[in-house]
């Protein structure tokens, strides 16, 4: 609800207040710091119902009380919230609703921060005149694995259910009988089971919706409530930690329309209790054991050194030989990634670093995708005329992004195209969609570019989605990075956004949905292996898969993994496998023990992001603070001041011993970072397309390098009965340490899935839920069959990440075409 009309005057209890004509009585009033009670009024949610009546005022002019919250105001308006008649309303309606409400303040989990509490010694009478016997429910009732429901307590203001019905679009809670019988519930009293659910917790203005994990943990006043910034996806959410003792015991979302619209999905609400699981390091580790910190930086220091061909007295390599030292950062803030390509690049003298799972676009494309002109922010979503999503699913990789679409659909109307591998969660609402093969988005990009500009026919895949797009004025481009691993389709897109004119049209223009949480700001901080801090062009070195290759031919003999883990995470498993065991030197910076740590000759733990001190870059270039939290466990130290003490043993003196320092170095070094201080990221962040600085941008440079490859068939061709079935692979929102790590979420653990259409399921004689053996080149992977209408006939799908069974093991650089066997019929 953003009103757009003239500003106009009203008067509250006697004052002048500014508004906004349109707007409602309720937000103008709070603008003018006037305070009017209310429990359903809730402007996330959408337009406001006035279910509660808390909010009543008088207006002059109208005989009866209004509800503030649904009354938009006009010029001249006249507000008393002060009157007799005002408060005798307040007080009926607090009385009313602790006629059935129970008063178990003292055990309540809401106690203490409950706005029924609040309100009921601010506008409510003081005493009740009923005797009768409240109504009584079972209790807590289970709604969900994670939440309860105390239906005793619930005052019907219609939150949890609004934002089940109009936000994520779930449509599981309902509100079930009628009058005073009414109660909130699913169908059948199935589990509310839904990637945001957790929400409804943090919107119930009473103690009738409580969290598992948080039940009789603390009390307000034992707490502290700390800001800071999830890092488990690329929306980097904005949270606040509930901290007693100095272990995190809840999370809430801390509202940043720029980011995350208030909301947070069910992973970055759970994830928390995997800071404490047994399999945390807490401490440096050489092969032969447990070590202090003095032998592991040694060692590490002694063996970089070795591979580096220096001595500790000099800076820099001592031979002109190719290094053999290479580095892969994954799970890092813009300081780390800053400091470990430091080390590599003027340490030991390695142009191998990377920070990408695969292959990816040269530095000068990532210069032009870096434009300001051509990037849209967050809330550009909100207003778009179009938004075309393309090669992702957000509610996988980006789950706010899947809530805002949702809403800039709902609320203004927007026309949703999406053009994916994999049918999304979105296509529901699409008013054209359009499949392609894995491997493909190449060609869909050049064929959606020549729609856009007349030079295609009606009869193409991608005509559809361009005359939607084509009769747009704000058009944005939600694009997934795996689009820019196929040589050219970067470039492709950049085509497209030409064709679309997104560089002229405010709220126009591209968003980047990462792989990984930090991917741009480990970017722009230098982790390439072609370009520097501020993507400003190097040497080149080896990129992630060269890496590998490198390690497995041993032209690479040493390796310092970051926060990564690439036999879970990266493509190819098999060959990752042989890439470390034929590694001399294995460097594992890591938060949890894993099969690559069990690989790693030295061990040293990484923070949590509700540990560390440093800033990330949201997808969006949007600089945020994440900020200490809760204590380290163990004897866990500061990533930066392991890094700088790293660089000093190995002759580099950084100057860096703090985050401060450390971001001080960033800025100095990323030309568009420069100026950009701790004070103006504050709680909010700050975009760096918005400061001065923005013009300090490297030039893209020329546009040279491969194009789009030739497609194996035409998008639009029928794959014919007979053909191979071509793999695509996806991250599973659930696949992962942070879901098997967290006892609360261990239930949404995914088991691996074959998806498949329905025509080629009946071709191979198969059916749901049945097991099934697929293979590729030696590889295979144990499955359950899962018809999908809307898969493409010729493709399947799997999960990446999966435990005891993932798809990466089946990938080798490329789409790839698999065999399927019946389990039974493979064990024979």
């Amino acid at each position: 609800m953003s009103p757009g009309g003239r500003e106009v005057t009203i008067t509250i209890d006697g004052r002048e207040v500014p508004a906004v004509e349109g707007e409602m009585l309720h937000d103008a009033a709070r603008k003018g710091d006037v305070e009017i009670p209310y429990f359903c009024y809730e402007p996330k949610l959408g337009d406001p119902v006035g279910a509660c009546r808390m909010c009543l005022v008088e207006i002059e002019g109208i005989p009866k009380l209004q509800t503030s919250c649904s009354t938009p105001v006009r010029e001249g308006m006249v507000v008393h919230t002060r009157t007799e008649q005002v408060k005798e309303a307040q007080n009926s309606v607090v009385e009313f609703l602790l006629v059935n409400h129970p008063l178990d303040c003292p055990v309540c989990d809401k106690g203490g921060e409950c706005p029924l509490q609040d309100i009921s010694y601010g506008w409510g009478p003081g005493k009740s005149r009923v005797i009768d016997e409240k109504r009584h429910f079972e209790k807590p009732i289970e709604l969900s694995p994670l939440v309860a429901i105390d239906r005793e307590r619930c005052i019907l203001c219609y939150r949890c259910v609004r934002f089940s019905q109009e936000v994520s679009e779930d449509d599981q809670l309902q509100l079930i009988a009628r009058g005073d019988r009414t109660y909130v519930g699913t169908f059948d009293d199935r589990p509310y089971v839904a990637p945001f659910h957790g929400n409804i917790t943090d919107i119930c203005p009473v103690g009738a919706l409580t969290s598992y994990t948080y039940r009789f943990r603390a009390r307000p006043w034992d707490i502290e409530h700390a800001g800071s910034v999830c890092t488990l996806c690329p929306s980097q959410c904005n949270v606040s930690f509930t901290v007693r003792d100095e272990k995190v015991k809840r999370v809430v979302a801390r509202d940043n329309h720029d980011v995350d619209d208030g909301w947070l999905c069910d992973r970055g609400r759970y994830g928390f209790e995997m800071f404490d699981t047994p399999e945390r390091v807490t401490g440096p580790r050489l092969k032969g054991g447990e070590a202090d910190w003095e032998q592991a930086l040694e060692a590490v220091a002694t063996g970089l050194r070795a591979a580096a061909g220096i001595d500790h007295t000099q800076v820099g390599s001592n031979s002109d030989a190719p290094s053999r030292v290479a580095a892969i950062v994954g799970d890092a803030s813009n300081e780390e990634g800053f400091l470990v390509q430091r080390i590599l690049r003027d340490a030991l003298a390695s142009p191998n670093i990377d920070s990408r799972p695969s292959r990816g676009p040269r530095a000068a494309v990532l210069r032009r995708l870096a434009e300001p002109d051509v990037s849209a922010k967050v809330p550009d979503i909100d207003e778009a005329d179009a938004i075309l999503v393309l090669g992702t699913d957000p509610l996988h990789s980006s789950p706010i992004l899947d809530l805002r679409v949702r809403k800039a659909i709902r609320r203004n109307g927007a026309k949703l195209v999406v053009a994916t591998e994999r049918p999304t969660a979105l296509d529901g609402g699409a008013a054209a969609t359009a499949r392609y093969f894995p491997g493909e988005a190449g060609l869909v990009l050049s064929e959606l570019g020549k729609c856009l500009r007349g030079e295609g026919h009606e009869v193409d895949l991608m005509a559809p989605l361009a005359d939607v797009l084509r009769e747009a004025s704000r058009v944005v481009i939600l694009w997934g990075e795996r689009v820019a691993r196929e040589d050219g389709a970067a470039e492709a897109l950049l085509e497209v956004a030409a064709a679309l004119g997104l560089a002229a049209e405010d709220g126009s223009g591209l968003l980047e949905v990462p792989d990984t949480a930090n991917a741009r700001g480990l970017r722009e901080a230098g982790c390439l292996p072609d370009a520097g801090p501020g993507l400003v062009e190097t040497a080149a070195g080896r990129s992630t898969e060269e890496i590998r290759q490198g390690l497995i031919d041993g032209e690479v003999t040493h390796l310092v993994l970051f926060g990564a883990d690439p036999l879970r995470d990266f493509p190819d498993t098999p060959a990752w496998e042989e890439a470390l065991t034929a590694a001399d030197f294995l460097v594992s910076f890591s938060m949890h023990e894993n099969a690559t740590t069990a690989k790693a000759d030295v061990v040293l733990p990484l923070e949590t992001h509700a540990e560390k001190d440093g800033t990330v870059t949201h997808p969006d270039g949007r600089l945020q603070r994440v900020r200490p939290s809760a204590s380290r466990p163990g004897d866990i130290r500061p990533n930066i001041q392991v890094l700088a003490e790293l660089a000093s043993q190995l002759g580099l003196d950084t100057g860096i011993d703090s985050q401060p320092t450390a971001f001080a170095a960033l800025t100095a070094a990323v030309p568009f970072y420069n100026g950009i201080g701790e004070t103006d990221i504050g709680g909010r962040g700050i975009r760096w397309q918005e400061t001065s600085s923005a013009t300090n941008l490297p030039e893209a440079g020329p546009a040279s390098g491969p194009g789009s490859p030739d497609p194996p068939r035409s998008l639009s061709a029928d794959p014919g009965p007979d053909a191979p079935l071509t793999l695509g692979t996806y991250r599973d929102l659930w696949a992962g340490p942070v879901t098997e790590l967290n006892p609360p979420l261990k239930f949404l653990t995914p088991h691996q899935r074959l998806e498949i259409s329905s025509q080629d399921a009946q071709r191979l004689d198969l059916k749901n839920g049945e097991a099934v053996r697929v293979s590729q080149n030696g590889s295979s992977v144990d499955a359950a069959v899962l018809i999908k209408e809307r898969i493409s006939p010729g493709t399947v799908f799997m999960a990446e990440g999966v435990a005891g069974a993932n798809a990466n093991a089946l990938l080798n650089g490329g789409p790839v075409q698999v065999k399927i066997e019946k389990l039974n019929e493979a064990r024979a």
